[in-house]
């Protein structure tokens, strides 16, 4: 998603308060936004710690700054500045995070994010956003161009599936639905759905489940649809590339006992770390998590 994201990052430079950092990072991918925005481009070096406290800075005089760096670098290294700077004080600073989840594969847990929403939905006010496909990026970044909180946006690697009609941009949306003897509703976050529906639609169409994608975090409300569909399959199936703790899962399992609503059965599929201490593709660490699309639909089709 790193490249239309780029391209909608020169759009913006249209606008006079809008401002971009970055950690050093985005070597043959951000020169069109540098060319674009002039000094309104900051690297700030490998600073991440000064470089959100220096875009809450240029929050609080009005501007309104984006600050980009690898997803682990962007969350977890400069947390305490995210809290003290950014949060506490209700910023409408944009945090994007590339390579969401075991998006840089071989180069190993220091550079993997299986735990960033999860962390930073801790602190107040702050709201991330999961695009799974290039398409959700430009309502998504149309929404955080006039945000009056702080914002987390974790970009991965678009997967759409081929001609599938993707519905209008949403916090929610059904991308498959259920067949009549279907006995599950699953429901994804993330980019990772491309695949789960893409093999979904090889499942006869009488035993399909149904395919949720969730985009935004944290949840407000349970939409009336997708409550009725859980409620008719009886099965739900929750997959994120994301540690259990923190989850969405978690949120969803809240939400819905909130609600004096649950399931007959509840299925979360997570990220597990490293079970075999080896490090991989970003499609080796799915299939070690039960992440991969054959493994989903497994836990989702069986009886």
């Amino acid at each position: 998603m790193r490249a239309p994201f780029c391209a909608l990052m020169v759009e913006a430079a249209a606008s006079a308060d809008f401002v971009f950092l970055t950690g050093d990072l985005g070597f043959k991918a951000l020169e069109p936004v540098r060319d674009a925005l002039g000094k309104r481009f900051i690297n700030v070096g490998v600073a991440e710690q000064n470089m959100v406290s220096l875009a809450a800075g240029l929050a609080r005089a009005g501007m309104r700054p984006w600050a980009y760096s690898i997803a682990p670098f962007i969350y977890a290294r400069p947390f305490e500045q995210i809290r003290n700077d950014v949060c506490l004080h209700r910023l409408p600073v944009v945090l994007v995070g590339n390579g969401g989840g075991y998006g840089y594969g071989v180069m190993g847990a220091t550079h993997h994010a299986i735990e960033d929403y999860g962390v930073i939905l801790t602190l107040p006010h702050i709201r991330a956003y999961i695009p799974a496909f290039d398409g959700d990026l430009r309502p998504m970044l149309r929404l955080l161009a006039h945000t009056e909180c702080p914002a987390y946006l974790r970009l991965g690697l678009s997967e759409e599936p081929k001609d599938l009609a993707i519905p209008p941009y949403g916090a929610w949306r059904q991308l498959l639905e259920r067949g009549v003897s279907g006995r599950a509703t699953i429901l994804a976050v993330g980019p990772l759905v491309g695949g789960i529906v893409e093999a979904a639609r090889n499942i006869s169409s009488e035993r399909r489940p149904s395919v949720w994608l969730l985009s935004e975090l944290p949840i407000a409300e349970l939409p009336q649809p997708f409550v009725d569909d859980v409620t008719k399959s009886g099965h739900l199936v929750v997959v994120e590339e994301h540690v259990e703790h923190g989850g969405a899962g978690s949120m969803i399992a809240h939400k819905l006992l909130s609600h004096r609503f649950a399931p007959f059965r509840f299925s979360h599929l997570a990220a597990r770390g490293y079970p075999s201490s080896l490090y991989g593709s970003q499609k080796f660490h799915r299939r070690e998590c039960g992440l991969d699309p054959s493994s989903v639909l497994t836990v989702a089709c069986q009886d």
